[in-house]
């Protein structure tokens, strides 16, 4: 069977994140843009994020922050995320083939439009999980034809392939000419009107806020630079260290394109030379394909 080139019925979308707060940061505002314009969004979550505490213990820590995840995703808006539970700092050990398989299979499932992920490209990434998901993530991109995954076919999910791909970048802004495959166009999104959204619902990652809030001060102190801020680690102290560090991070991201405060990505989208979603010569053979 061929490539489902037709398929989009829906406004959706699908994110693949690594962890819990790896998406939100990188591109919640531009989420809650969509979701505003009558999208339904879908999240799968590869890591099972068993390392991403202070003083707990894996299974512990993965219990915290799955639904510390689920909360954060509900306060977007997301209509309905899976969570794969490989474990996380791990993901380098699982066949790629393997996570292009649970991706494609829920690409299938929902039918998305668009589809969001990690830039595999881009440069210096200190988190090799974000490397890995953004590579299993990209192959989704030819692998939904009849030729792969015959079982899914057989049990009635057909190809299908979203249009337009948004590489993202976690936790910092894109450098000039960094990421992306190819023929990848840069392209700002502007936050402002989401952007205390996205702070609210990032303030949900309430122990992993936490983890990072006992590291920055640690690091601080180290350096010599202690903060007043995080005299005392509480609820308060670190849902306005994570605003600021959002505050900062979208900025910086704005200021580049005239935006208060924005987001970024490497996309791949919908036009043919400016003109139409799809080549000349894949058009004149479109047909519809039966429900």
């Amino acid at each position: 069977m061929p490539l489902a080139l037709t398929a989009q019925r829906t406004k959706s979308i699908l994110v693949v994140t690594a962890g819990s707060g790896d998406y939100l940061f990188a591109c919640a505002g531009t989420l809650a843009n969509f979701i505003d314009d009558g999208y339904k969004v879908y999240v799968v979550q590869i890591g099972n994020d068993e390392k991403d505490s202070v003083d707990l213990g894996p299974a512990e820590t993965r219990l915290v922050n799955v639904e510390d995840a689920e909360k954060a995703a509900r306060m977007l808006g997301v209509t309905d995320m899976v969570n794969i539970n490989d474990k996380s700092g791990e993901l380098g050990v699982i066949s790629t083939n393997e996570m292009r398989n649970h991706i494609s299979v829920l690409v299938r499932h929902w039918k998305p439009g668009k589809i969001f992920y990690p830039d595999a490209y881009i440069n210096y990434e200190p988190d090799w999980d974000q490397f890995f998901v953004g590579r299993g993530a990209e192959e989704t991109n030819y692998s939904n034809a009849g030729y792969f995954l015959p079982e899914a076919t057989k049990a009635g999910l057909r190809g299908h392939g979203p249009r337009e791909t948004y590489y993202y970048a976690t936790y910092r802004s894109y450098r000039p000419g960094e990421g992306g495959h190819r023929s990848a166009k840069f392209m700002p999104v502007d936050i402002t009107k989401n952007f205390n959204k996205k702070v609210a619902v990032i303030q949900e990652l309430r122990n992993r806020n936490y983890r990072y809030a006992v590291h920055t001060k640690a690091r601080l102190a180290m350096a010599g630079k202690p903060t007043t801020l995080l005299d005392e680690i509480n609820k308060s102290s670190t849902g306005k260290l994570i605003r600021a560090y959002l505050k900062e991070l979208a900025e910086a991201v704005g200021q580049k394109h005239g935006f208060d405060y924005g987001e970024e990505f490497n996309y791949h989208g919908r036009h043919w030379g400016g003109k139409s979603e799809l080549p000349p010569w894949i058009q004149e053979r479109v047909k519809p394909i039966p429900e």
